[in-house]
């Protein structure tokens, strides 16, 4: 079995093979994302936490489905105007 990756900002980090520790990974980067006015954390850890909960969470992979489509049609939508 290969070891999941996950693909956020052009780079790719693997992740954990144990679910309990991608989980656990996943909730503290949400949480840490929550409190983003701090200097070192940020906002940019809500939608990573979001992206590593999605491979074992399937409200999770929902919400990044669903943002997924989202964008791309905003994309589309902006392209056709201009």
């Amino acid at each position: 079995m290969t070891k999941p990756r996950v693909a956020f900002g052009g780079r790719h980090v693997p992740l954990p093979r144990s679910k309990a520790l991608r989980v656990s990974f996943g909730i503290l980067l949400i949480l840490g994302g929550v409190v983003g006015f701090l200097p070192v954390l940020g906002f940019w850890m809500v939608p990573l936490g979001i992206l590593i909960l999605s491979f074992d969470l399937h409200i999770a992979r929902r919400l990044r489905r669903r943002t997924i489509v989202w964008w791309e049609r905003r994309k589309r939508i902006r392209r056709e105007s201009l």
